[in-house]
């Protein structure tokens, strides 16, 4: 059951839409905002307000992967892993994380602080290796950086 302020807040999406399946991806930010995932209960209530079906919302939920349809830790990191950051020794901060985390990608931390995804290109190339954590960039990365980075999300 989507809350109260969920619904107020796509309400206000909705208007700025000429249909309201057109505010998909709008609204399951708005309930990942609130819940830091969107759950399946959350994608039927939507499918109702945006007048799509169940599995049309859960397409749209699936196909974009900066929307999350399980649990994740307290800060969610998104390491790129497009070519230019392959090339850019990516395999080492990959690496690098594991080790520092103790989880590979898709997994949280035992202390739900980070959930480590791979995400296919963020956009960066040109200061690759790069990475996201929540909404921050970072980027021309090494693996002496990362302790400072992830100091930042205590």
């Amino acid at each position: 059951m989507l809350l109260e302020q969920e619904k107020q807040e796509i309400e206000e999406e909705l208007k700025k839409f000429p249909l309201k399946s057109a505010a998909c991806i709008e609204a399951l930010k708005i309930v990942q905002k609130h819940r830091k995932w969107v759950p399946d209960e959350s994608i039927e209530d939507l499918a109702e307000i945006l007048d799509m079906t169940a599995a049309e919302v859960e397409n749209v939920a699936t196909f974009y992967n900066l929307v999350f349809r399980r649990p994740v830790g307290r800060h969610v990191i998104l390491l790129c892993d497009s070519i230019s950051c392959w090339i850019m020794k990516y395999e080492k901060i990959k690496e690098s994380l594991h080790e520092r985390l103790g989880i590979d990608f898709g997994e949280t931390t035992k202390d739900d602080r980070f959930t480590l995804l791979p995400v296919q290109c963020l956009g960066n190339c040109d200061r690759a290796p790069s990475m996201m954590v929540d909404n921050d960039l970072y980027d021309t990365l090494t693996p002496e950086k990362l302790d400072e980075i992830l100091s930042k999300y205590e």
